[in-house]
């Protein structure tokens, strides 16, 4: 029997530091200063009579927020108007992307609708009033007279613009996001606020408060006329119903009939990984014993949601055993689970406020920093938007930005809902760009597709490909068996994206079970985004595809092909050249290069139109006898098509480069392939703008070379990087039988 061909680890040996490129000069202008001074200074007027209307206690310390939005051509972060901010005294509390015909661009042609970035810019309201008279000093040439023309409008933050949604008459409790000042004291936004609420009748349940980057998330309750006047508070960015969770009802209640199976004898694969369903708790009667380490119910004072319990019971065995065969044994499970109960009786009352004590829940665990591999199968019943980012987006995006932790969470099974008006999109939090957002599809088989239950993308962006992988969910004509409430071993038919998504967790852990600890958490991300296939279906509906059922095709290299393992830090602002293994004599053929970069990025959760800290910049230089005249490095070649992520607007504005997954493949000649490289810039950036003390992130990198012409490609890879290349061995006896 031939020898099985693990995965080749410890690539990051063969990456080093260089120094980078010169930048660009600047680029065209779109207005002088002296239109610019005429376009904004009837603008800077108005803004400031705007918000000396509004009531003194509706200013704490005198305070306004305005909206400055960026001419699209200049929305790269290098462009961010530090200068005139500084000078004047405003500083930048958040941002958004926003659609506009801007008056004028550096394109060719008539200007037409696009996207750009509004900022949201905080000051006292003296300074407001002073910003006509400041232009009327501005020295020509200076960088504060350089962002003035980088500017297409300035106006207020009018209340009306803060009311995402009014929602029906009935509603009378409220998300409000807050913009808490970078650089004061945070209580002093909050005392202000409740204070305010209270003299316009508006109750605020500020124990069930987050905070995540410098927005304030609270649930406060009132009438729709309290509401509106709690909306001239000037540091309010969003007011909105509070959703409802998302329905548990399983799809077949557990009838008269039984369908029975078999479970297997085995203890799990491995007793390493740790692992944690963060559901609607377990029936006092279940059959998974065995595999449960521990439960825990997160409230004790509070009463089970029946339907939660068979809902988590479900989500339970979708993640130890995959879909069951009726009359079949399940599969061995590859770990132990522990069964955390976030959702309680409580949440199914009317009070929609009990989905902020799940989300405290969640936070609970995530701090407790206890697991490396979480599935959440619920959320709130809210599609994702464009402009703001939501307060359980933010909280668990915060809370994964180290990339110690694999968390798996379900898109959401409104995908029959109507598209045009974004409700068929992907639902909170599957936003998360440090979290896996999973689909369902139809089948386990080659000729699988997207179950129409399951919501659609685009994501926002970054995190624009979404949702990121597919998994086997069940469908009307081919359910997804898990066990049902009792002591025997009973199945239940489901369906829905609440299943897929731990029966992906369940390839993930069991990566992780075979190979052991020398994959990091992000590593195995990398992992299955590489080894995903769309078939032939859209991003918008499959994200980078399904992963395949047979876990050992992921794991190993057949004839031909060799996957090599890179995991390391990266440095803010630095370049690091990732050099491709190839044998001693170079490669012959057609072959194909497949690479995939994951990383984990710290987040703004205040700035949407700037929500990851960390950007790739990543170039192709297939051979270094190919360089120009005067360059120091080789050509580039494109590898990472930036129309997978963004529109052409988006790619034009730098925005592509800030997605945490970029992942391609392209066909080539192997003789055009001399010492190949990588090159990977690192950039940083804080609210939008430059950072400063930006630290390293984690990232990971998988790269499969496919030569038909060379079977033994594996060993001679091995062969010629002997010294720093080895196979990552298995940790557990073989063979495995890994379905």
């Amino acid at each position: 029997m031939s020898q099985t061909n693990f995965l080749i680890g410890r690539g990051e040996l063969l990456t080093h530091d260089i120094k980078g490129p010169k930048r660009m000069p600047g680029k065209a202008v779109v207005y002088t200063l002296a239109q610019a001074l005429q376009r904004l200074t009837p603008q800077f007027s108005a803004t400031a009579t705007a918000l000396d209307a509004l009531p003194a206690h509706a200013c704490p310390g005198d305070f306004g927020v305005a909206r400055l939005m960026i001419n699209p051509s200049y929305i790269a972060r290098s462009f961010f108007p530090v200068a005139m901010l500084r000078t004047v005294g405003l500083e930048s509390v958040g941002s958004r992307t926003v659609k506009v015909t801007p008056d004028g661009w550096t394109k060719k042609g008539a200007p037409q609708e696009c996207t750009t970035t509004e900022l949201f810019v905080a000051g006292k309201r003296q300074v407001f009033r002073h910003l006509t008279d400041w232009t009327q000093q501005i020295e020509l040439e200076s960088d504060e007279a350089l962002d003035l023309t980088h500017i297409e409008q300035f106006s207020v933050f009018t209340p009306h613009d803060r009311i995402a949604d009014y929602g029906s008459t009935r509603d009378r409790f409220f998300e409000v996001g807050i913009h808490l000042l970078p650089d004061e004291s945070r209580m002093f936004v909050q005392q202000a606020f409740v204070k305010y609420a209270k003299e316009v009748s508006v109750k605020v349940h500020s124990n069930l408060s987050f905070t995540a980057g410098n927005l304030w998330f609270v649930p406060v309750e009132g009438k729709h006329d309290d509401i509106e006047r709690l909306a001239e508070f000037v540091f309010v960015r969003i007011i909105r119903p509070v959703p409802k969770l998302r329905g548990m009802r399983p799809v077949h209640r557990t009838g008269e009939v039984s369908v029975s199976c078999n479970l297997p004898a085995e203890q799990p694969l491995s007793s390493e990984p740790k692992v944690a369903i963060l559901d609607g708790g377990l029936p006092k009667q279940h059959a998974i014993g065995p595999w449960l380490r521990s439960y825990r119910v997160l409230d004790e004072d509070a009463q089970d949601d029946p339907a939660g319990l068979e809902h988590g019971l479900a989500v339970s065995s979708a993640f130890l055993f995959g879909p069951i065969q009726p009359n079949g044994t399940a599969a061995r499970p590859f770990a132990y689970v522990d069964h955390l109960r976030v959702l309680d009786k409580d949440a199914g009352t009317e009070d929609p406020l009990e989905l902020y004590r799940t989300l405290g829940f969640i936070e609970q665990v995530l701090l407790s920093r206890q697991y490396q591999f979480i599935n959440l199968s619920l959320g709130p019943n809210l599609p994702i938007e464009d402009t703001d980012v939501h307060a359980w987006t933010s909280v668990i995006d915060d809370l994964l930005s180290d990339g110690d932790t694999l968390m798996t969470v379900s898109i959401g099974n409104n995908g029959q809902m109507d598209r045009a008006s974004g409700n068929a999109r992907v639902q909170v939090p599957s936003d998360c760009v440090n979290a896996l957002a999973v689909g369902a599809a139809n089948d386990t088989e080659a000729d699988w597709a997207r179950a129409p239950y399951s919501a659609v993308g685009p994501g926002r962006s970054p995190g624009v490909v979404k949702p990121d992988l597919m998994a086997f969910g069940g469908n009307a004509d081919n359910y997804f068996h898990v066990l049902s409430p009792g002591k025997k071993a009973a199945l239940s038919p489901q369906l829905g994206t609440s299943f897929a998504s731990p029966y992906l967790l369940r390839s993930a852990v069991g990566i992780r079970s075979i190979l052991g600890a020398e994959l990091s958490p992000l590593a195995i991300k990398a992992l299955l985004v590489h080894a995903a296939d769309t078939a032939t279906h859209d991003k918008l509906e499959v994200g980078w595809g399904k992963v395949p059922e047979d876990l050992m095709s992921i794991i190993t290299c057949p004839e031909g092909v060799a996957r090599v393992v890179y995991q390391g830090e990266l440095k803010p602002g630095k370049y690091l050249r990732a050099s491709l293994p190839l044998p001693v004599r170079g490669l012959n053929g057609s072959i194909r290069l497949k690479a995939t970069f994951c990383y984990a990025s710290p987040t703004d959760p205040q700035d949407a139109a700037a929500y990851t800290r960390a950007g790739l910049e990543v170039v192709f230089r297939p051979s270094d006898e190919k360089i120009k005249d005067g360059k120091a490095n080789a050509d580039t070649k494109s590898f990472f098509d930036m129309k997978k992520y963004a529109t052409e607007e988006e790619r034009r504005s730098d925005m592509g480069k800030w997605e945490t997954v970029l992942h391609s493949a392209k066909n080539m000649r192997g003789s055009t392939l001399k010492n190949p490289v990588f090159d990977i810039h690192y950039n940083a950036r804080e609210a939008g703008g430059r950072a400063t003390g930006a630290e390293k992130i984690r990232y990971a990198l998988i790269i499969t070379v496919e030569a038909p012409k060379h079977a033994d490609l594996y060993n001679e890879i091995l062969r010629a990087y002997a010294k720093t290349l080895v196979p990552i061995q298995p940790q557990v006896s073989l063979p495995i039988r890994v379905r």
